[in-house]
Protein backbone atom coordinates (compact mmCIF):
# COMPACT_ATOMS: atom_id res chain seq x y z
CA UNK A 1 0.00 0.00 0.00
CA UNK A 2 3.01 2.80 1.00
CA UNK A 3 4.50 1.71 -2.29
CA UNK A 4 1.96 2.43 -4.28
CA UNK A 5 0.59 5.50 -2.73
CA UNK A 6 4.54 6.15 -2.92
CA UNK A 7 4.46 5.91 -7.08
CA UNK A 8 1.10 7.95 -7.24
CA UNK A 9 2.90 10.88 -5.53
CA UNK A 10 6.06 10.37 -7.87
CA UNK A 11 4.16 10.60 -10.52
CA UNK A 12 1.78 13.38 -9.73
CA UNK A 13 4.79 15.17 -8.74
CA UNK A 14 6.30 14.78 -12.17
CA UNK A 15 2.82 15.62 -14.24
CA UNK A 16 2.59 18.94 -12.08
CA UNK A 17 6.03 19.42 -12.95
CA UNK A 18 5.40 19.45 -16.64
CA UNK A 19 2.47 21.21 -16.84
CA UNK A 20 4.24 23.76 -15.06
CA UNK A 21 7.24 23.59 -17.55
CA UNK A 22 4.32 24.01 -20.43
CA UNK A 23 3.10 27.02 -18.92
CA UNK A 24 5.79 28.44 -18.22
CA UNK A 25 6.99 28.01 -21.79
CA UNK A 26 3.97 29.47 -23.49
CA UNK A 27 4.24 32.09 -21.33
CA UNK A 28 8.00 33.03 -21.99
CA UNK A 29 6.70 32.30 -26.22
CA UNK A 30 4.09 34.89 -25.80
CA UNK A 31 5.94 37.13 -24.05
CA UNK A 32 8.80 37.30 -26.49
CA UNK A 33 6.30 37.60 -29.69
CA UNK A 34 4.94 40.54 -27.85
CA UNK A 35 7.94 42.09 -27.19
CA UNK A 36 8.83 41.77 -31.03
CA UNK A 37 6.16 42.91 -32.16
CA UNK A 38 5.35 46.33 -30.26
CA UNK A 39 8.91 47.35 -30.26
CA UNK A 40 10.44 45.50 -33.42
CA UNK A 41 12.33 43.32 -31.60
CA UNK A 42 14.51 40.47 -32.92
CA UNK A 43 12.11 37.61 -32.50
CA UNK A 44 15.54 35.52 -31.61
CA UNK A 45 16.57 38.27 -29.60
CA UNK A 46 13.54 38.64 -27.66
CA UNK A 47 13.04 34.93 -27.49
CA UNK A 48 16.87 34.31 -26.05
CA UNK A 49 16.49 36.98 -23.71
CA UNK A 50 13.04 35.50 -21.68
CA UNK A 51 14.28 31.68 -22.59
CA UNK A 52 16.71 31.55 -18.89
CA UNK A 53 14.14 33.72 -16.61
CA UNK A 54 11.49 31.54 -17.84
CA UNK A 55 13.88 28.37 -16.46
CA UNK A 56 14.77 30.42 -13.45
CA UNK A 57 11.34 30.76 -12.39
CA UNK A 58 10.44 27.05 -13.28
CA UNK A 59 13.52 25.78 -11.39
CA UNK A 60 11.92 27.75 -8.08
CA UNK A 61 7.90 27.10 -8.57
CA UNK A 62 9.19 22.89 -9.24
CA UNK A 63 9.66 20.51 -6.77
CA UNK A 64 13.48 19.75 -5.76
CA UNK A 65 13.31 16.50 -7.10
CA UNK A 66 13.25 17.85 -10.38
CA UNK A 67 15.32 20.16 -10.33
CA UNK A 68 17.89 17.55 -11.72
CA UNK A 69 16.00 17.43 -15.03
CA UNK A 70 17.45 20.80 -15.46
CA UNK A 71 20.23 20.78 -17.21
CA UNK A 72 18.65 19.92 -20.76
CA UNK A 73 16.39 23.48 -20.61
CA UNK A 74 19.31 25.57 -19.39
CA UNK A 75 21.40 24.31 -21.94
CA UNK A 76 18.88 24.99 -24.43
CA UNK A 77 18.54 28.88 -22.77
CA UNK A 78 22.12 28.59 -23.72
CA UNK A 79 21.83 27.94 -26.89
CA UNK A 80 19.23 30.39 -27.60
CA UNK A 81 21.38 33.31 -25.95
CA UNK A 82 24.22 31.97 -28.49
CA UNK A 83 22.65 32.45 -31.33
CA UNK A 84 21.51 35.65 -30.43
CA UNK A 85 24.45 36.88 -29.48
CA UNK A 86 26.14 36.05 -33.23
CA UNK A 87 23.01 36.33 -35.20
CA UNK A 88 21.94 39.44 -34.34
CA UNK A 89 23.66 42.49 -34.46
CA UNK A 90 23.45 45.43 -32.57
CA UNK A 91 22.48 47.85 -35.56
CA UNK A 92 19.48 45.38 -36.05
CA UNK A 93 18.45 46.04 -32.25
CA UNK A 94 16.19 48.80 -30.94
CA UNK A 95 17.49 50.67 -28.19
CA UNK A 96 20.37 48.23 -26.71
CA UNK A 97 18.48 45.73 -26.76
CA UNK A 98 21.05 43.10 -27.60
CA UNK A 99 23.11 44.64 -25.42
CA UNK A 100 20.84 44.54 -21.90
CA UNK A 101 19.42 41.34 -23.04
CA UNK A 102 22.40 39.39 -23.26
CA UNK A 103 23.87 41.15 -19.99
CA UNK A 104 20.54 39.33 -18.47
CA UNK A 105 20.93 35.76 -19.87
CA UNK A 106 24.57 35.49 -18.77
CA UNK A 107 23.33 36.57 -15.18
CA UNK A 108 20.68 34.39 -15.23
CA UNK A 109 22.86 31.27 -16.95
CA UNK A 110 25.50 31.59 -14.80
CA UNK A 111 23.07 31.32 -11.50
CA UNK A 112 21.29 28.36 -13.26
CA UNK A 113 24.82 26.67 -13.77
CA UNK A 114 24.80 26.89 -10.13
CA UNK A 115 22.13 24.68 -9.65
CA UNK A 116 23.22 22.36 -12.59
CA UNK A 117 25.92 21.68 -11.22
CA UNK A 118 24.53 21.23 -7.47
CA UNK A 119 21.56 18.81 -8.46
CA UNK A 120 21.95 17.48 -11.76
CA UNK A 121 23.53 14.16 -12.66
CA UNK A 122 27.58 14.13 -13.34
CA UNK A 123 27.10 13.01 -17.23
CA UNK A 124 24.43 16.30 -17.76
CA UNK A 125 26.94 18.59 -16.14
CA UNK A 126 29.75 18.86 -18.13
CA UNK A 127 27.83 19.45 -21.84
CA UNK A 128 25.32 22.15 -19.62
CA UNK A 129 28.24 23.40 -18.43
CA UNK A 130 30.30 23.84 -21.64
CA UNK A 131 27.10 25.57 -23.13
CA UNK A 132 26.67 28.09 -20.60
CA UNK A 133 30.17 28.94 -20.28
CA UNK A 134 30.74 29.77 -23.91
CA UNK A 135 27.24 31.74 -23.66
CA UNK A 136 27.94 33.70 -20.53
CA UNK A 137 31.88 34.37 -21.92
CA UNK A 138 31.36 35.55 -25.09
CA UNK A 139 28.10 37.71 -24.68
CA UNK A 140 29.65 40.70 -25.38
CA UNK A 141 31.94 39.65 -28.52
CA UNK A 142 29.62 41.14 -30.66
CA UNK A 143 29.33 44.55 -29.06
CA UNK A 144 33.20 45.07 -29.35
CA UNK A 145 33.43 45.89 -33.36
CA UNK A 146 35.89 48.19 -33.12
CA UNK A 147 38.72 46.57 -30.64
CA UNK A 148 41.41 44.07 -31.01
CA UNK A 149 41.31 40.31 -31.09
CA UNK A 150 43.09 40.32 -27.62
CA UNK A 151 41.08 42.69 -26.19
CA UNK A 152 38.06 40.63 -26.81
CA UNK A 153 39.39 37.39 -25.79
CA UNK A 154 40.48 39.39 -22.39
CA UNK A 155 36.50 40.17 -22.54
CA UNK A 156 35.70 36.73 -22.60
CA UNK A 157 38.26 35.54 -20.24
CA UNK A 158 36.58 37.94 -17.52
CA UNK A 159 33.03 37.11 -18.32
CA UNK A 160 34.04 33.76 -17.60
CA UNK A 161 34.77 34.42 -13.99
CA UNK A 162 31.00 34.45 -13.02
CA UNK A 163 30.62 30.74 -14.71
CA UNK A 164 34.12 29.60 -12.35
CA UNK A 165 31.67 31.34 -9.41
CA UNK A 166 29.07 29.38 -10.23
CA UNK A 167 31.02 25.66 -10.47
CA UNK A 168 32.81 26.72 -7.46
CA UNK A 169 29.18 27.52 -5.45
CA UNK A 170 27.23 24.69 -6.85
CA UNK A 171 30.21 22.02 -6.73
CA UNK A 172 31.44 22.78 -2.80
CA UNK A 173 28.13 21.57 -1.54
CA UNK A 174 28.23 18.87 -4.07
CA UNK A 175 31.82 17.66 -2.72
CA UNK A 176 30.83 18.02 0.70
CA UNK A 177 27.99 15.85 1.02
CA UNK A 178 29.71 13.50 -0.86
CA UNK A 179 32.66 13.45 1.39
CA UNK A 180 30.02 13.32 4.29
CA UNK A 181 28.43 10.10 2.50
CA UNK A 182 31.62 8.97 2.13
CA UNK A 183 32.36 9.13 6.28
CA UNK A 184 29.10 8.12 7.06
CA UNK A 185 29.85 4.46 4.86
CA UNK A 186 34.09 4.50 6.47
CA UNK A 187 32.29 4.67 9.89
CA UNK A 188 29.70 2.39 9.53
CA UNK A 189 32.41 -0.12 7.85
CA UNK A 190 34.08 0.37 11.04
CA UNK A 191 31.65 -0.05 13.21
CA UNK A 192 30.86 -3.26 11.61
CA UNK A 193 34.32 -4.72 11.83
CA UNK A 194 34.17 -3.20 15.32
CA UNK A 195 31.22 -5.31 15.93
CA UNK A 196 33.09 -8.93 14.07
CA UNK A 197 36.00 -8.16 16.35
CA UNK A 198 34.28 -8.10 19.49
CA UNK A 199 32.30 -11.28 18.39
CA UNK A 200 35.48 -13.07 17.69
CA UNK A 201 37.80 -11.60 20.47
CA UNK A 202 35.10 -12.78 23.37
CA UNK A 203 31.76 -14.54 21.78
CA UNK A 204 34.10 -16.68 20.26
CA UNK A 205 36.11 -17.44 23.02
CA UNK A 206 33.21 -18.47 25.10
CA UNK A 207 31.68 -20.60 22.50
CA UNK A 208 34.83 -22.88 22.11
CA UNK A 209 35.06 -23.00 25.34
CA UNK A 210 31.59 -24.65 25.54
CA UNK A 211 32.07 -26.77 22.40
CA UNK A 212 35.30 -28.19 24.66
CA UNK A 213 33.43 -29.05 27.81
CA UNK A 214 30.54 -30.12 25.73
CA UNK A 215 32.54 -32.68 24.23
CA UNK A 216 34.16 -33.20 27.18
CA UNK A 217 31.05 -34.31 29.20
CA UNK A 218 29.57 -36.63 26.26
CA UNK A 219 33.17 -38.35 26.47
CA UNK A 220 32.35 -38.74 30.37
CA UNK A 221 28.76 -38.81 30.84
CA UNK A 222 28.50 -42.80 30.74
CA UNK A 223 31.64 -43.70 32.71
CA UNK A 224 32.20 -41.44 35.44
CA UNK A 225 28.64 -39.06 35.63
CA UNK A 226 29.67 -37.42 38.69
CA UNK A 227 32.74 -35.71 36.35
CA UNK A 228 29.79 -34.44 33.59
CA UNK A 229 27.73 -32.20 36.25
CA UNK A 230 31.29 -29.22 36.50
CA UNK A 231 31.58 -29.27 32.84
CA UNK A 232 27.83 -28.42 32.90
CA UNK A 233 28.46 -25.84 35.40
CA UNK A 234 31.13 -24.36 33.31
CA UNK A 235 29.34 -24.37 30.29
CA UNK A 236 26.58 -22.36 31.94
CA UNK A 237 29.73 -19.85 33.19
CA UNK A 238 30.70 -19.54 29.10
CA UNK A 239 27.18 -19.15 28.06
CA UNK A 240 26.72 -16.21 31.11
CA UNK A 241 29.55 -14.66 29.83
CA UNK A 242 28.84 -14.73 25.95
CA UNK A 243 25.39 -13.86 26.88
CA UNK A 244 26.90 -10.61 28.62
CA UNK A 245 29.35 -9.98 25.94
CA UNK A 246 26.45 -9.95 23.54
CA UNK A 247 24.17 -7.64 25.75
CA UNK A 248 27.63 -5.07 26.29
CA UNK A 249 27.57 -4.86 22.45
CA UNK A 250 23.96 -4.20 21.75
CA UNK A 251 24.02 -1.62 24.34
CA UNK A 252 27.05 0.14 22.81
CA UNK A 253 24.97 0.58 19.65
CA UNK A 254 21.78 1.27 20.85
CA UNK A 255 23.45 4.35 22.97
CA UNK A 256 24.05 7.35 20.90
CA UNK A 257 26.15 9.31 23.26
CA UNK A 258 29.58 7.23 22.89
CA UNK A 259 32.31 9.11 22.00
CA UNK A 260 36.01 8.29 21.67
CA UNK A 261 37.69 7.65 24.96
CA UNK A 262 34.65 7.74 26.70
CA UNK A 263 32.37 3.92 27.88
CA UNK A 264 28.87 4.34 27.19
CA UNK A 265 26.05 5.21 29.84
CA UNK A 266 25.39 1.90 31.55
CA UNK A 267 28.19 -0.09 29.63
CA UNK A 268 30.45 -2.08 31.61
CA UNK A 269 33.70 -1.11 31.03
CA UNK A 270 36.01 -2.75 28.63
CA UNK A 271 37.78 -6.03 30.24
CA UNK A 272 41.38 -5.09 30.81
CA UNK A 273 44.46 -7.10 32.54
CA UNK A 274 43.11 -6.43 35.92
CA UNK A 275 40.50 -9.68 34.12
CA UNK A 276 43.57 -11.52 33.36
CA UNK A 277 43.74 -13.83 36.17
CA UNK A 278 40.32 -15.04 36.01
CA UNK A 279 40.42 -15.54 32.38
CA UNK A 280 43.37 -17.93 33.04
CA UNK A 281 41.90 -19.52 35.63
CA UNK A 282 38.81 -20.08 33.30
CA UNK A 283 40.36 -21.25 30.40
CA UNK A 284 42.88 -24.00 32.76
CA UNK A 285 39.39 -24.95 34.74
CA UNK A 286 37.75 -25.63 30.85
CA UNK A 287 40.46 -27.03 28.81
CA UNK A 288 42.77 -29.00 31.75
CA UNK A 289 45.46 -27.46 30.32
CA UNK A 290 48.41 -25.62 32.99
CA UNK A 291 47.66 -21.99 32.52
CA UNK A 292 50.55 -19.45 34.21
CA UNK A 293 50.00 -16.04 34.31
CA UNK A 294 53.03 -13.47 34.63
CA UNK A 295 52.74 -9.73 35.62
CA UNK A 296 55.18 -7.45 36.06
CA UNK A 297 53.97 -4.97 39.31
CA UNK A 298 52.50 -2.15 38.41
CA UNK A 299 52.08 -2.28 34.71
CA UNK A 300 48.54 -2.69 34.67
CA UNK A 301 47.88 0.89 36.12
CA UNK A 302 50.10 2.57 33.75
CA UNK A 303 48.25 1.57 30.71
CA UNK A 304 45.47 3.22 29.24
CA UNK A 305 42.13 1.94 28.90
CA UNK A 306 42.29 1.81 25.15
CA UNK A 307 46.04 -0.16 25.36
CA UNK A 308 44.44 -2.53 28.33
CA UNK A 309 41.57 -3.80 26.37
CA UNK A 310 43.98 -4.56 23.58
CA UNK A 311 46.38 -6.74 25.20
CA UNK A 312 43.33 -8.28 26.76
CA UNK A 313 42.34 -9.36 23.74
CA UNK A 314 45.59 -10.34 22.51
CA UNK A 315 45.91 -13.08 25.75
CA UNK A 316 42.30 -13.88 24.33
CA UNK A 317 42.96 -14.17 20.97
CA UNK A 318 45.66 -15.82 21.69
CA UNK A 319 43.99 -18.82 23.98
CA UNK A 320 41.31 -19.21 22.03
CA UNK A 321 43.80 -20.32 19.18
CA UNK A 322 45.30 -22.87 21.24
CA UNK A 323 42.15 -24.33 22.01
CA UNK A 324 41.76 -24.76 18.79
CA UNK A 325 44.55 -25.09 16.97
CA UNK A 326 46.90 -27.30 19.75
CA UNK A 327 44.13 -28.83 22.07
CA UNK A 328 47.29 -31.29 23.29
CA UNK A 329 49.09 -28.10 24.68
CA UNK A 330 50.05 -28.89 28.16
CA UNK A 331 51.21 -25.85 29.28
CA UNK A 332 50.72 -21.79 27.99
CA UNK A 333 52.52 -19.43 29.40
CA UNK A 334 51.08 -15.54 29.76
CA UNK A 335 53.34 -12.96 30.34
CA UNK A 336 52.81 -8.96 30.80
CA UNK A 337 56.40 -7.89 31.26
CA UNK A 338 57.53 -4.25 30.85
CA UNK A 339 59.43 -2.85 28.16
CA UNK A 340 61.29 -0.01 28.84
CA UNK A 341 59.16 3.04 30.38
CA UNK A 342 57.17 3.52 27.61
CA UNK A 343 56.06 0.19 26.20
CA UNK A 344 54.51 -3.28 27.50
CA UNK A 345 54.62 -6.59 26.13
CA UNK A 346 52.24 -9.06 25.67
CA UNK A 347 54.02 -12.65 25.16
CA UNK A 348 51.43 -15.88 24.94
CA UNK A 349 53.31 -19.61 24.24
CA UNK A 350 52.41 -23.10 24.39
CA UNK A 351 54.15 -26.09 23.77
CA UNK A 352 51.85 -28.28 21.95
CA UNK A 353 53.73 -29.57 18.94
CA UNK A 354 56.68 -30.54 20.98
CA UNK A 355 59.74 -31.85 19.32
CA UNK A 356 60.37 -29.93 17.23
CA UNK A 357 56.84 -30.82 15.22
CA UNK A 358 54.59 -27.76 13.82
CA UNK A 359 51.60 -29.14 12.79
CA UNK A 360 49.06 -27.32 14.96
CA UNK A 361 51.47 -23.99 14.67
CA UNK A 362 51.34 -24.52 10.68
CA UNK A 363 47.38 -24.38 10.81
CA UNK A 364 47.87 -21.57 12.46
CA UNK A 365 50.00 -19.83 9.80
CA UNK A 366 47.42 -21.09 7.32
CA UNK A 367 44.74 -19.25 8.84
CA UNK A 368 47.17 -16.03 8.94
CA UNK A 369 47.89 -15.88 5.33
CA UNK A 370 44.36 -16.23 4.14
CA UNK A 371 42.89 -13.47 5.81
CA UNK A 372 41.41 -15.38 9.13
CA UNK A 373 39.50 -13.01 11.43
CA UNK A 374 42.04 -13.56 14.09
CA UNK A 375 45.51 -13.26 13.77
CA UNK A 376 44.77 -10.65 10.91
CA UNK A 377 42.17 -8.74 12.57
CA UNK A 378 44.26 -9.22 15.96
CA UNK A 379 47.75 -7.73 13.97
CA UNK A 380 45.59 -4.34 12.65
CA UNK A 381 43.86 -3.95 16.17
CA UNK A 382 47.66 -3.72 17.79
CA UNK A 383 48.93 -1.62 14.39
CA UNK A 384 46.00 0.89 15.27
CA UNK A 385 47.29 1.11 19.08
CA UNK A 386 50.68 1.75 18.11
CA UNK A 387 52.01 -1.41 18.56
CA UNK A 388 53.36 -4.49 16.59
CA UNK A 389 52.39 -7.79 16.54
CA UNK A 390 54.29 -11.33 15.46
CA UNK A 391 53.53 -14.89 15.78
CA UNK A 392 55.02 -18.09 15.26
CA UNK A 393 56.30 -21.34 15.58
CA UNK A 394 58.72 -21.34 18.45
CA UNK A 395 62.64 -23.27 18.11
CA UNK A 396 61.83 -25.86 20.65
CA UNK A 397 58.39 -26.74 19.60
CA UNK A 398 55.16 -25.08 20.02
CA UNK A 399 54.03 -21.74 19.15
CA UNK A 400 54.62 -18.43 20.40
CA UNK A 401 52.67 -14.80 20.02
CA UNK A 402 54.29 -11.46 21.16
CA UNK A 403 52.96 -7.90 21.27
CA UNK A 404 54.58 -5.06 22.03
CA UNK A 405 52.24 -2.39 22.83
CA UNK A 406 52.59 1.49 23.78
CA UNK A 407 51.42 2.18 27.49
CA UNK A 408 49.40 5.06 26.17
CA UNK A 409 47.71 4.80 21.92
CA UNK A 410 50.37 6.27 19.60
CA UNK A 411 49.91 6.74 16.02
CA UNK A 412 49.28 3.44 14.06
CA UNK A 413 52.13 2.04 12.67
CA UNK A 414 52.96 1.43 9.02
CA UNK A 415 52.35 -2.01 8.40
CA UNK A 416 55.53 -3.55 6.62
CA UNK A 417 55.84 -6.59 4.64
CA UNK A 418 54.41 -9.70 5.10
CA UNK A 419 56.59 -12.19 7.51
CA UNK A 420 57.42 -15.29 6.03
CA UNK A 421 56.35 -17.98 8.06
CA UNK A 422 59.62 -19.00 10.33
CA UNK A 423 60.47 -20.27 13.58
CA UNK A 424 60.50 -17.38 16.28
CA UNK A 425 62.72 -17.60 19.29
CA UNK A 426 62.02 -18.11 22.43
CA UNK A 427 62.89 -14.82 24.46
CA UNK A 428 64.76 -15.47 27.47
CA UNK A 429 63.07 -15.15 31.42
CA UNK A 430 63.36 -11.78 33.05
CA UNK A 431 65.24 -12.42 36.15
CA UNK A 432 62.41 -10.03 38.37
CA UNK A 433 59.88 -10.04 40.59
CA UNK A 434 56.41 -11.11 39.04
CA UNK A 435 52.46 -11.31 39.83
CA UNK A 436 52.43 -15.66 39.20
CA UNK A 437 48.99 -16.81 38.89
CA UNK A 438 48.74 -20.63 38.15
CA UNK A 439 45.76 -21.90 38.06
CA UNK A 440 45.39 -25.22 40.78
CA UNK A 441 43.99 -27.47 38.20
CA UNK A 442 47.52 -27.20 35.98
CA UNK A 443 49.81 -27.83 39.40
Amino acid sequence: MGTITGERMTSAMTRRDRVLAAVTGVSAGTAAGAAAVAYGVHPIAALSTVAAPAVALWALLCRPPSRRRLAPPVAVAAVLSLVSTFAVTPDRADGGWVAYGNLVEAGVLAALLAVVVRRSPVRHVLPAGLVVGAAVSLWTWPLLPSMSFLARVGAAAFWSLPVLGAVVVGGYPRWAERRGRGWVRDARRAQQLEIARDLHDFIAHDVSGIVAQAQAARFVAASAPEQALPALERIEKAGLNALESMDRMVRMLHDDTWTDGATPHGVDPLPGPEQLPGLIERFSAADGTRARLAVDPGVPDTLSRDVGSTAYRVVVEALTNVRRHAPRAARVDVVLAAVGEDAVEVRVSNDAGGNGQKGPATRWERDDRHGGHGLRGLRERVRVAGGSLSAGPRDGGGWLLVAVLPRTPGPPRTPGPPRTPGPVPVPPERDHDRCDHTHPAGR
